[in-house]
C-alpha cells in the first residue's frame, strides 16, 4: 500500500479543537476529558499505523471503548460530533469545497478565450433561469439551534480573520467563540418531537430571509461588474416546502397557505426595512440638486407634508412608497408592517408597480448615485423575490391524480370507470374535458378525503396567484410520471380553479412537469414528451411560454438500477430529449432532483453541471437542495454567494462552451458506457433484488429501524406500509448504508463493470477526456474513501442468520473490485491521490468516525437484545447524528 502524506495542518481546526477540549474539561470534568483524549489519540495512532502498514487492520489496536459507561458514552459521542461540526466549519472557511474557475468572471474569460463574445453571453442570460430549490427531504440531522450556534462561530471567526480582538458589542472575540462552543456543548442535540410541516417551512424561511435575501443582490452587483453591464435577474430561489405532497399526508391546503403567507411576510418585512433605511440615506435637498419631474410627482402624491422635508423630495417620495408598501404588507399577511406610519396609501397591485416607483427614484439620481448602492440592491431584490420570496412548487404522485380524476369524472357522470380505460382513451377523454369550460366539480357534492384535499390544494394555489402574483407557484411536479395522461390529469385539476383556461388559445398559469424517476421511466421519457408536444393545445401553451420543464430523479433511479446506470441513463435521457424539444420548437428546462449523497446525485454541483450532455442546459436549470446540503452551502452569506456563483458559472459554461468530444470519441465513449452500465446494472440488481433474504440482511445490518427515531422530517420513510426495498424511500436507503460505512448505493456494480471491460486503455481515455465519466469517477472515489469495509464487516455481525450474513462476502468482494478498478482507470496508487485537499479532509475525520461506529454497533446489539435503558436508544440516535455530521453528505 502506498504511504499516505501527512495531513496538512489547519490552524482553525487546531484552534477550535482546543477550545472544545477546554469546554469538555470545564463542563464534563477531567475524567471525561482524559477518557475522550485517550480514545482520540489511540484512534489517530491506529489509523496512522494502518496507513503506514505497521498493523494489518483497525482491529489490531484496542481503543478502550468498553471502559465507557452509558453516561460517558453519551458525552463522548457528543464531543466527537461537535469536533466534526467544528472541523466542517473550519474547512468551509479554508475553501476546501471551492473549485477553480467556479466564478462568473472566470467563466466569462474562459468563454471569451474560446470565441464566445459578451453579446452571446448576454443573449443567453436574457432568457436564462437558474434556480436552487430548497426541499424538506429529511437528511439534516442537526437541530436548527445547533446550526445557529455554528453560524455565529463562523461570523466570529471572520472577525478574527480581520484582526479584530473585540466584537461590535465589546466582547473579546476569542471569549465569544468559547461561549458559543460552550453553548453548543449544553444544547440538546436530538429532537424530542417529530418535525411538522410548519417547522420545515420556518427552517427554510430562515435561509431564504437571512441569507438569500441579502446575498443575491450583492452577488448581482459582482456579476454586473464582471459582465460590464447590468445582468438580468436570472438566478431565483425556489422551494418545495409546504407544496410537496408526494407521500406526505401532512402537507395540505392549510400548510400551502402558511408557507406562502410566511414567505410573503418575510420578504415584505425586508422591503419595509430597506425603504425605511433609504429614507434615512437619500437626504438630497432641492437647494443643491433640482428634483426630476417624476420624482417630484411621487413626492407630491405621497401625502408627506412635513415642513422639515419640504425640500427633500426623495424622502417624501419614500414616505409615500413606504405607506403603500405597508398597506401591501397588511393586505397580504393580515398583519401590520414592522413600522406602521401615519400616512396611508393604496396597496401595490404587483411587485412590478413597486419596482417602477423605485426605478423612478434611481433614474432621478445623479450619475454617481443612480446605479448600485442600497437602492440598486433593493430594486434587484424586488426583481428576484417579488412579493413571494421563492417560487413554491406543487408535487404529487401520478397515482393520486389518477384516482382523484377518476372520482371527479364518475361523480359528474362523464365516465363511470376512468381507471379501466387504456392510455389512448384516457388522453381523448381528458382532452375533451380540457376543451370544455364546464367545471366537473360541484359544491353540493361530497368527495372522498383524498379528492377533497387535492381540490383544496388547487384552490389554494389559485388564491395565491391572485394574492402574490403568478410567480409564487409556477410548476406542478408529477412524481412517477409515465404517460401523457399523467400530465393532462394535472391540467384538469388546474382547470377546476381557473389556472388552466380552455379556448382558441388555451393557457396554463402553472406548468405540469413530469418527474421521470426509475430507469424504465428515464428510457421512456423521450417518447412521452414527443406525444405531449404532439397535442396541438399543449404545443401552443409550451411555445407561448417558451420552455417546458422535465424533472429527472437521481435518487430512485439509483435505488432502481445502481450508481453507474443511474448516471448514464440520466445523461442519455437528457440527450434524447434534446431533439424532441428542438422539433417542437420549445426550450428545454431540466430540473435535477439531486440529494446530498452520491447515491442520490450528490457531489460537486459545478462539476455535475459542466458534465451535462452538450446542448441540454440551454441556460435554464433547476436543482434541488436539501437537508444537510442546505446548511453546508447556504448557512452563511459568504458560503451562499460562493455556491450560487459556482452554479451560475457552471450553467454559463455548460450552455455556451464548444463541444470538446469529437463525433468518433463521443460514439466510442457512449458505446463503452452502454456496456459498462449494462454490466453494473445486472450486478446491482442481482445483489439487491435478486439475492434471497437481502431485504432482511439490509434491515438487520444497517440502523434503518433506528434512524426512524431521529425525527428529522415530517414525511414517512416509506411510501407504503410494506417493508420491500422498492417501497422504501431513497433517503433512508442511502442514509442507512452510509451509517454502516458501506455506502453501497454509491459504488456497487461498478467494479464488476470495469473488470469485465477488456479495453482498459479506452476507459483511461474516457476518464481523462470525458467530463461525464470523470465526474462519475470522482464522486465514486469520494464514496469509497468515506467507506470502511472493515467497519462494515462489524455491522454485518448484527445479522442474526449466519447464512444471510454471507451476503456481506459478495459486498466486500465487490468493494475491493471497485477500489482496484477505479485506481486502474484513474492511474493512481491510492484513493484521492490526485485530490489532496479532499483526501486530507476525509482522513482527518476517519479516526473520529470509527469509535462512533463501534459504539453504535454495541448499542444496537444491546437494544436489539431487549435492553430497555433509554440511554441506549439515545446513544444510538446520538451516534447516528455524529456519524452523519462527520461524513457531511451521508443522505
Amino acid at each position: 500500500m502506498a504511504s499516505l502524506p501527512a495531513i496538512a495542518n489547519n490552524s482553525d481546526i487546531r484552534f477550535l479543537g482546543k477550545l472544545l477540549g477546554d469546554v469538555i474539561r470545564a463542563y464534563g470534568g477531567d475524567a471525561l476529558f482524559e477518557a475522550t483524549e485517550t480514545i482520540r489519540k489511540a484512534s489517530v495512532e491506529r489509523h496512522r499505523d494502518v496507513s503506514e502498514g505497521r498493523v494489518a487492520d483497525h482491529s489490531a489496536v484496542d481503543l478502550g471503548l468498553e471502559k465507557l459507561g452509558l453516561d460517558e458514552t453519551l458525552d463522548f459521542v457528543r464531543g466527537f460530533m461537535l469536533f466534526s461540526m467544528l472541523a466542517n466549519l473550519a474547512e468551509d472557511r479554508q475553501g476546501i469545497a471551492a473549485e477553480d474557475g467556479a466564478d462568473l468572471a472566470s467563466a466569462i474569460a474562459q468563454l471569451e478565450s474560446e470565441g464566445i463574445d459578451r453579446a452571446q453571453i448576454r443573449a443567453l442570460l436574457d432568457k436564462a433561469l437558474i434556480a436552487p430549490v430548497l426541499t424538506a427531504h429529511p437528511t439534516e440531522v442537526r437541530r436548527k439551534s445547533m446550526i445557529d450556534h455554528r453560524n455565529r462561530i463562523a461570523e466570529l471567526m471572520a472577525l478574527r480573520d480581520l484582526g479584530r480582538d473585540t466584537t461590535p458589542d465589546g466582547d473579546s472575540v476569542d471569549d465569544a467563540i468559547l461561549r458559543q462552543i460552550a453553548l453548543l456543548w449544553q444544547t440538546r442535540v436530538l429532537r424530542r418531537d417529530r418535525l411538522y410541516v410548519t417547522d420545515e417551512v420556518d427552517t427554510a424561511l430562515s435561509y431564504l430571509r437571512d441569507v438569500f435575501l441579502p446575498a443575491l443582490p450583492a452577488l448581482y452587483q459582482r456579476w454586473d461588474r464582471a459582465l460590464g453591464e447590468r445582468t438580468p435577474s436570472f438566478l431565483r430561489p425556489g422551494s418545495w416546502i409546504g407544496g410537496d405532497r408526494d407521500g406526505n399526508p401532512y402537507v395540505t391546503a392549510d400548510s400551502l397557505r402558511t408557507a406562502l403567507s410566511k414567505a410573503s411576510e418575510a420578504v415584505l418585512g425586508y422591503y419595509c426595512e430597506a425603504v425605511h433605511a433609504l429614507g434615512a440615506e437619500l437626504s438630497i435637498s432641492t437647494e443643491h440638486a433640482p428634483a426630476d419631474a417624476a420624482v417630484q410627482a411621487l413626492a407630491d402624491a405621497s401625502g408627506d407634508d412635513a415642513a422639515s422635508r419640504a425640500d427633500e423630495p426623495y424622502r417624501r417620495a419614500l414616505s409615500g412608497i413606504y405607506a403603500r408598501l405597508a398597506k401591501t404588507h397588511d393586505a397580504l399577511t393580515g398583519k401590520p408592517s414592522p413600522r406602521p406610519g401615519r400616512l396611508t396609501g393604496e396597496p401595490y397591485a404587483s411587485p412590478t408597480d413597486f419596482r417602477a416607483d423605485l426605478v423612478t427614484l434611481a433614474h432621478g439620481l445623479g450619475t454617481a448615485l443612480k446605479t448600485g448602492g442600497a437602492l440598486g440592491r433593493l430594486i434587484r431584490a424586488v426583481e428576484t423575490f417579488g412579493f413571494h420570496l421563492a417560487t413554491l412548487d406543487l408535487r404529487q404522485n401520478s397515482a393520486v391524480h389518477e384516482r382523484v380524476v377518476a372520482e371527479l369524472l364518475q361523480v359528474a357522470g362523464v365516465e363511470e370507470d376512468y381507471l379501466s380505460l387504456d392510455e389512448d382513451a384516457r388522453v381523448a377523454l381528458l382532452r375533451r374535458e380540457l376543451a370544455n369550460a364546464r367545471p366537473l366539480t360541484s359544491r353540493f357534492t361530497e368527495y372522498t378525503d383524498e379528492t377533497a384535499s387535492e381540490l383544496a390544494i388547487a384552490q389554494a394555489a389559485a388564491d395565491a396567484h391572485a394574492a402574490y402574483g403568478p410567480a409564487c407557484i409556477a410548476n406542478y411536479i408529477v412524481s412517477m410520471a409515465q404517460s401523457v395522461s399523467d400530465l393532462l390529469e394535472v391540467n384538469l385539476l388546474l382547470k377546476e380553479v381557473g389556472l388552466y383556461r380552455p379556448g382558441e388559445t388555451p393557457t396554463a398559469a402553472v406548468m405540469a412537469v413530469p418527474l421521470f424517476e426509475t430507469i424504465g421511466d428515464l428510457e421512456a421519457a423521450p417518447g412521452v414528451m414527443t406525444a405531449w408536444f404532439a397535442l396541438p393545445e399543449i404545443a401552443t401553451i409550451a411555445k407561448t411560454r417558451g420552455h417546458q420543464e422535465v424533472m429527472i430523479g437521481y435518487s430512485d433511479s439509483n435505488k432502481d438500477g445502481g450508481y453507474l446506470t443511474s448516471t448514464w441513463q440520466l445523461s442519455k435521457a437528457s440527450t434524447a430529449l434534446k431533439p424532441v424539444f428542438a422539433a417542437a420548437g420549445v426550450g428545454m428546462q431540466l430540473f435535477h432532483g439531486r440529494g446530498g449523497a452520491v447515491g442520490r446525485g450528490g457531489g460537486s454541483a459545478f462539476r455535475a453541471i459542466r458534465a451535462q450532455p452538450p446542448g441540454t442546459v440551454q441556460g435554464r436549470i433547476r436543482i434541488t437542495e436539501q437537508g444537510e446540503v442546505i446548511a453546508a452551502k447556504y448557512g452563511t452569506r459568504d458560503a451562499a454567494m460562493t455556491n450560487l456563483e459556482a452554479i451560475a458559472s457552471a450553467t454559463l459554461l455548460a450552455s455556451l462552451e464548444p463541444e470538446r468530444l469529437s463525433n468518433a470519441d463521443n460514439a466510442s465513449f457512449s458505446a463503452a458506457m452502454d456496456k459498462l452500465s449494462d454490466a453494473a446494472f445486472h450486478s446491482y440488481r442481482d445483489l439487491v433484488y435478486g439475492t434471497e433474504g437481502f431485504r432482511t440482511f439490509f434491515r438487520q445490518m444497517t440502523p434503518i429501524a433506528e434512524i426512524a427515531g431521529l425525527k428529522i422530517g415530517s414525511r414517512p420513510a416509506s411510501r407504503t406500509k410494506s417493508d420491500r426495498i422498492e417501497d422504501l424511500r431513497a433517503i433512508p436507503w442511502v442514509f442507512s448504508w452510509a451509517q454502516a460505512r458501506v455506502m453501497l448505493p454509491g459504488w456497487y456494480g461498478v467494479g464488476r463493470a470495469i473488470a469485465d471491460f477488456e479495453d482498459k486503455a479506452l476507459l483511461k481515455d474516457m476518464a481523462q477526456g470525458w467530463p461525464l465519466f470523470a465526474s462519475a469517477l470522482a464522486n465514486l472515489e469520494m464514496v469509497l474513501a468515506k467507506s470502511d469495509i472493515a467497519i462494515a464487516e462489524r455491522y454485518a455481525g448484527l445479522v442474526e442468520d449466519e447464512k444471510l450474513r454471507e451476503i456481506f462476502t459478495t459486498i466486500r468482494d465487490g468493494w475491493h473490485q471497485t477500489h482496484d478498478g477505479l485506481l486502474t482507470v484513474t492511474g493512481q496508487s491510492r484513493l484521492l491521490e490526485k485530490h489532496p485537499a479532499l483526501d486530507a479532509s476525509i482522513r482527518l475525520r476517519l479516526p473520529y468516525i470509527e469509535p462512533l461506529n463501534l459504539l453504535q454497533i454495541e448499542l444496537i446489539k444491546r437494544r436489539r437484545a431487549g435492553e430497555d435503558d433509554p440511554r441506549i436508544g439515545e446513544g444510538i440516535l446520538l451516534s447516528i447524528n455524529a456519524i452523519a455530521t462527520a461524513l457531511r453528505n451521508s443522505g
